[in-house]
């Protein structure tokens, strides 16, 4: 994998609440990746986290409702990769979310978004925004 050596570089994103804006940030991050000279193995993890993230920011917190928006931010600086997705849900909190690893999960067909992200990138957080909303903060170093 080559590591990235752009230092300093930001692009920002804000995206109605429809599912058609997965695709979206996922194509602007992808295009971000590749001018900060992210490897293909590397990207392919991103864009899985960035579509779980910016998915559950649609569907969950901002429950699809279209005049609500989610704001996904992407900065690459030295060696680390970060992304921040702001939605204006309630909130929630990640350790109540199933782990899908378990017997009794392991044939669903959903709740495997937070699993993946923490698989992929280095750092996943949330926390609450005293605006409203949630922000998800994830890290990829090189």
């Amino acid at each position: 994998m080559t590591a990235p050596f752009v230092t300093d570089q930001t692009t920002r994103l804000v995206l109605p609440s429809h599912i058609e804006a997965v695709a979206e940030a996922a194509a602007a991050v992808a295009s971000f990746l590749q001018s900060c000279g992210v490897g293909d193995e590397a990207a392919f993890g991103i864009d899985i986290a960035v579509r779980e993230a910016v998915t559950n920011a649609i569907v969950h917190a901002n429950k699809e409702d279209e005049t609500k928006s989610i704001e996904v931010t992407v900065n690459c600086v030295g060696h680390a990769l970060e992304i921040e997705i702001k939605d204006q849900g309630e909130g929630f909190d990640p350790a109540s979310v199933a782990d899908p690893t378990e017997p009794a999960n392991l044939l669903k067909t959903s709740g495997r978004g937070i699993f993946l992200m923490r698989n992929f990138m280095d750092e996943v957080q949330w926390s609450s925004r005293p605006e409203g909303g949630t922000a998800l903060h994830m890290v990829k170093r090189f």
